[in-house]
């Protein structure tokens, strides 16, 4: 029996996105922007519910294309707003357009999304050493520091809280359990995919 961060047992879908994906760094735009819809989404609900809904969310938001999205206008809104496939929050739903134009502008400024929220770890991932989920943090000051420079730049739905969860999500920061089979093997990953690292 694999070990697992106890949050993940309670359904199918939640182990198979723990095992494969959260916590993984991820260093390719498209993804972060992906995942920067599905947490803002996540809002007051269930990381379960919207990854429930993530295929959906995939065809309605044209496989997470920033590009596209910028360009959504009243239309596309309100045909996102009537899609019982996602979670039909207007207020959410235009955040993401809004924030679809200003990943843009960020990749403008800095190369790639990557390079800018990569730069808040110094491009080196977080490892931390909780043992119990008790001790793992819902925000920190990195969150914090994040979403402030993120809502001057024009972002929405980007709290503390929220970009905390992309942290972890996204692999800048392992909060895997130390006992947890992935926080070893993130920890490998991190080693081949930053050779530098100690």
């Amino acid at each position: 029996m694999l070990k697992r961060c106890p949050w993940c047992e309670e359904d199918t879908l939640y182990r198979e996105y723990h095992d494969r994906e959260w916590g993984f760094p991820v260093l390719n735009d498209t993804k972060q922007f992906e995942f920067l819809v599905l947490e803002s989404a996540q809002a007051g609900l269930s990381w379960l519910t919207v990854l429930k809904k993530r295929e959906e969310y995939r065809k309605a938001y044209h496989d997470f294309d920033p590009a596209v999205i910028a360009n959504f206008r009243e239309k596309e809104v309100s045909l996102l707003v009537e899609n019982p496939g996602i979670i039909k929050n207007q207020r959410k739903i235009r955040a993401s357009i809004n924030n679809a134009r200003r990943f843009i502008e960020i990749q403008e400024e800095f190369g790639s999304f990557c390079n800018y929220i990569w730069g808040f770890v110094n491009h080196r991932p977080i490892v931390n050493n909780w043992t119990t989920l008790e001790e793992v943090p819902s925000q920190s000051s990195l969150s914090e520091k994040i979403s402030d420079d993120m809502r001057k730049k024009g972002f929405q739905f980007v709290g503390p809280k929220i970009m905390y969860a992309h942290l972890q999500a996204t692999g800048l920061i392992n909060d895997h359990l130390k006992d947890c089979f992935r926080y070893q093997e993130i920890i490998d990953q991190y080693h081949r995919i930053f050779p530098n690292e100690g």
